[in-house]
């Protein structure tokens, strides 16, 4: 079979700009996390609620089973290709390089409205807590604060978000405590193992599905990990078990929080106030010092995710600027100081900006989904098509080859059809504005894409990829 060869750099040139790696894996796996957040089904979890008619933990169990395995498609590319780019990349090398720019022209999608998904949520949370100030106000105060933070480079950013996963966790662990405690007075060890969480009403697939499409907003960002590939020591090893790792701790933390939750407010038609929903569980178990504490979590973890989100768009955009499919003087510009893409960065922040004011967080959400879900699909395409098609008879593993990506990618397009048709409509028109502009580019397809050499070497290795294998060096993967 013909193999193809990538030399580092631009084409091998010795000037392509390079990110330099001081990310270990602790690092990766805080990012991970932290662009997450240990609390992500909290802002949402009222919406979701209403939407699956109290079914939520069924609804974060099943997106769990397409991100566990989507997760895993991820790592497996990313141990091809350790690079910037993230799906962009993977399916550009795995599949096709017209079909990798779409990937990524999803993927700008996704990490664009990230941002604008973070922003919202932390200002409806400072809202409930400062009334007195406008929403607008507080849209600006975190679109700038992030803005900068960021700007600093990407060493500072990894340094807050250790520090905002630490101040998340010691509010969500005396929650954890503070529940355990009131449904113990309430009703004894029996109010810890009901099946009311899993019964509120009839089950209702089209109800259901369309929850799942929504709470899947709980595990977006996973996929933020791969686009630090160059970033961080031993991609090969490092990405593909923090990607794992962090959607892995993530279906299992945040089971437990809405099962509690379920538990401790099992109507979820009288909430006060269905887009802080959480915040008045908390208030029922702590009272207003949790409340106002759980206030400051979620603003924090909006924080979090912001910063995380807008890096990660930084980079996909500064992936594709290096290879020149977008104007390369502009997106693939690094800041000397930080080695930064300081100009993708602040780009990011004019469309969070513009988009918090003008969109609701059950909206933002659904767009968010529409761009990740595409990209999910591809990735996990590509690891069949890598993994199974282009191995030799011999070296291929029928169900961690092939099933298991289908799956995931069964799984992803099932809650990509679920997603309400203002997700599809808006989606739908960036993603044309994507194959326009590819068929600019390539004169209706007939010339071959631009190259995507720039990002899918990271550092100086000479990577061999055919019949299956992918050598570095003497080393084999």
């Amino acid at each position: 079979m013909t193999q193809l060869t990538v030399e580092n750099g631009l084409g091998g040139s010795n000037h392509a700009p390079q990110l330099r790696r001081v990310l270990k894996l602790r690092d990766l796996m805080f990012y991970g996390i932290v662009i997450i957040t240990p609390i992500a089904p909290v802002p949402i979890y009222g919406v979701a609620q209403e939407l699956s008619r109290g079914h939520i933990v069924i609804c974060i169990l099943l997106a769990g089973i397409a991100m566990m395995l989507t997760a895993f498609s991820y790592g497996r590319m990313a141990s091809l290709y350790p690079s910037a780019g993230s799906a962009y990349v993977y399916v550009g090398r795995g599949l096709n390089p017209h079909l990798g720019f779409l990937a990524g022209w999803a993927t700008i999608l996704d990490y664009l409205v990230l941002p604008i998904v973070a922003i919202i949520q932390a200002s409806l949370a400072v809202g409930r807590l400062v009334p007195q100030v406008p929403y607008p106000a507080w849209v600006a105060i975190f679109t700038l604060l992030i803005t900068m933070l960021n700007w600093r480079g990407i060493q500072t950013t990894a340094r807050a978000n250790i520090a905002l996963l630490i101040g998340m966790s010691v509010v969500i662990a005396a929650f954890v405590v503070m529940a355990i405690r009131y449904l113990f007075h309430l009703q004894g060890l029996g109010g810890f193992v009901s099946v009311q969480p899993f019964s509120h009403s009839a089950l209702d697939f089209r109800s259901i599905a369309t929850a799942t499409s929504f709470a899947a907003l709980t595990y977006i960002g996973f996929d933020g990990v791969t686009t630090l590939a160059e970033d961080v020591e031993n991609p090969r090893r490092n990405v593909l078990l923090a990607t794992v790792a962090v959607c892995l701790f993530t279906t299992i933390f945040s089971c437990i929080l809405v099962y509690l939750a379920a538990l401790i407010w099992p109507d979820y038609r009288t909430f006060p106030n269905i887009e802080t929903a959480f915040m008045d569980v908390t208030h029922r178990v702590g009272g207003a010092v949790l409340f106002q504490a759980m206030g400051a979590v979620v603003i924090l973890s909006s924080l979090g995710g912001g910063l995380a989100g807008q890096v990660g768009a930084a980079r996909v955009l500064f992936g594709m600027g290096r290879d020149d499919v977008l104007p390369r003087s502009v997106f693939g510009y690094l800041n000397p100081v930080t080695n930064n893409p300081s100009l993708n960065i602040g780009l990011v922040a004019v469309v969070a900006f513009g988009g918090s004011m003008l969109l609701s967080l059950e909206h933002a959400g659904e767009l968010l989904n529409f761009g990740a879900f595409l990209a999910f699909m591809g990735v996990n395409l590509a690891v069949i098509r890598q993994y199974y098609f282009l191995r030799r008879r011999g070296e291929r593993r029928f169900l961690a080859d092939a099933m298991v990506p289908l799956v995931g990618f069964l799984f992803c397009f099932g809650i990509w059809l679920s997603l309400p048709m203002l997700a599809k409509l808006v989606g739908g028109g960036w993603f044309l504005m994507g194959i326009i502009y590819s068929a600019v580019r390539t004169r209706g397809f007939r010339t071959p894409a631009a190259s995507l050499t720039g990002s899918s070497v990271a550092g100086g290795d000479v990577m061999k990829v055919g019949a299956g294998r992918v050598e570095d060096g003497t080393r084999e993967t």
